[in-house]
Parts: C-alpha cells; structure tokens; sequence
C-alpha cells in the first residue's frame, strides 16, 4: 500500500494550489459516505447513514485507523435519504468551503505560533449506491456507470426494460489479452 499524497492527484492539488501546500499544518480530508441496515435483513424498516470525514496528511499507518475518523453525521430512519442527501450534507460543505477560503485560527504546540489552518477536501470514499445518491448521477440503467460515460456499450432487452452489457465485457481490454 503506498499513502495518498503518493498519487498523481494529490501531486495536481499541489502544483494548483502552492499557496494551501505551502502552510504544512494545512489538512487534506476524505468524506466517507456509506448507509447500511443496523439490524440485518431482519431490520429492512431502518437504515442509518454515516457521514465520516478523514484527514489524510497523517503517516499511512493512521490514515485509516478507527481513532482518525471523525463521525460528521448520522442519518437514520425508516427509507433511504437519496432525495434529501444535499439537506443533510449542507452545513457540512458550508463548513468545509468556510475552512478552504478562509481558515481557523490554530496553535501549532510544536512550532509555538499560531497559524490560519486551512482544509481541502481531495476526494469522496463510497460504494457506487452511495456516489449515485450524494452526486445525483444515475447509477442505473445504460449509463449505469459513471467512469465509462460515453464510452459504455449496452442494449435494452428486446421484451424486458432491463439492459444488458452481454458480449461488451472485453471493450475496455486489448485484442490479445489473456482473458
């Protein structure tokens, strides 16, 4: 496993934004997204939905450790919140847009100053049912999958509504790929 500031995107974020790079107390973040049934199959009535926020300029080793995610919002009740997700992230992206262009005044023990400590939010952590609902792009049917756009290739079924990806399986791979 390599950390994430090892990635092409996070060396982008760094040549965009010299100036947030430049402060390295400034905070790199993750939004989890995830919902799931608390009590099983058994408890089909209820869901609950977690909103974590991570920070990832930490050593790998803490990254993704329990003690570094910080439970933002829990949503629970008896349906799925993919209509409202944008009511209940609001105050949260007012927060995080508040900590990107202007800051919090913080005191940094090790250095002994005090500094306006920025964050940025790099990227989201979801399951494809998560990122359909809080981004709004349709996770099913033809275009059922948002890295492919255009490119996907698929058919409704002649005496049925459902699509179907049959023979299309191997686009993405060379003509003489082992599989």
């Amino acid at each position: 496993m390599f950390h994430p500031s090892n990635v092409e995107a996070w060396k982008h974020f760094d040549r965009m934004y010299p100036d947030f790079t430049k402060e390295s107390c400034n905070v790199q973040l993750s939004l989890c997204i995830d919902g799931f049934v608390p009590h099983g199959q058994y408890g089909r009535t209820y869901l609950c939905w977690q909103i974590i926020i991570t920070p990832y300029n930490l050593p790998l080793d803490m990254c993704m450790s329990f003690e570094y995610m910080f439970l933002k919002i829990v949503i629970s009740g008896p349906s799925n919140p993919k209509h409202l997700i944008d009511v209940y992230l609001e105050l949260l992206i007012e927060e995080l847009l508040y900590l990107w262009h202007v800051g919090v005044k913080t005191y940094d023990h090790a250095m002994d100053r005090a500094f306006m400590m920025r964050a940025a939010l790099m990227w989201t952590v979801n399951n494809l049912l998560a990122f359909g609902i809080a981004s709004g792009w349709s996770t099913v049917g033809v275009m059922g999958y948002p890295v492919c756009m255009d490119d996907i290739r698929a058919l409704h079924l002649q005496h049925s509504r459902n699509v179907c990806y049959f023979d299309y399986h191997r686009q993405f791979l060379s003509a003489h790929h082992p599989y």
